[in-house]
């Protein structure tokens, strides 16, 4: 396989989860975007945490989907992140504009 194909390959998987992201989008109330992941989900809890001069959120999120082009399963009943960076949380309005997701390149 060439560098070519390669690069072709990730361009139809990015676009294919493009495409099911779009779908899936009226089924979530949340927005959930950390350093690693972008998520979609249902119910989000969060928790910020503290010890002495350090800080990080611990992010509960139930009926989710997962943008990740090489997880073969993308809905999960429960996840739990915890992170160090900058989160993001954004509740949807029902039938607004989509949130465009990270990375894309148009």
């Amino acid at each position: 396989m060439s560098v070519e194909d390669l690069e072709k390959y990730e361009a139809e998987m990015e676009l294919q989860l493009y495409r099911e992201y779009r779908d899936v989008l009226p089924m979530f109330k949340f927005v959930v975007e950390t350093e690693r992941r972008f998520y979609l989900a249902n119910d989000v809890k969060v928790d910020t945490r503290h010890v002495g001069a350090k800080v990080w959120f611990e992010v509960e999120l139930g009926d989710a989907w997962v943008w990740d082009m090489h997880r073969p399963a993308r809905f999960v009943t429960h996840v739990k992140v915890v992170t160090f960076r900058d989160l993001n949380v954004e509740e949807l309005a029902p039938g607004g504009d989509f949130p465009e997701p990270p990375g894309l390149d148009r």
